[in-house]
């Protein structure tokens, strides 16, 4: 009777940890109806990127001009966030399956001069 009781106990010990165990938070934020990563500067998603195809196709000189937003080495999906593979190597973020990066041309927060660029960059919005 008592290892059970001390099992019982154990057992709701667990179940109470993993209930207070908090998730990390969300790579980038919503702004006035937009992303921004941690920041403030906009974030935006390419129109070429297939949603949910777990890569991004904006390598090389495209990524010099359109920064991905990086995830570390041990970031996790975690609901309408995941995690692609970029062709070097690196991890960048994703929103609800679409690769997101910010604009070198955006000076300050709340810029948004990266909005309709090539009629193929989109704000990113939640």
């Amino acid at each position: 009777m008592l290892k059970l009781k001390v099992l019982s106990t154990l057992s709701v010990m667990l179940l109470a940890a993993g209930c207070a165990a908090t998730l990390p938070p969300a790579p980038a934020k919503p702004v006035d109806g937009v992303l921004v990563g941690a920041n403030g500067m906009s974030l935006y998603t390419f129109d070429r990127d297939p949603a949910g195809a777990g890569k991004s196709v904006c390598n090389g000189p495209c990524a010099t001009n359109w920064p991905p937003l990086a995830a570390g080495t041990d970031a996790a999906a975690q609901g309408d966030w995941s995690v692609v593979v970029r062709d070097d190597g690196s991890k960048q973020w994703a929103y609800k399956g679409k690769p997101l990066y910010f604009w070198v041309k955006d000076q300050k927060p709340g810029d948004r001069t990266g909005d309709g660029v090539n009629k193929v960059w989109q704000l990113a919005r939640p």
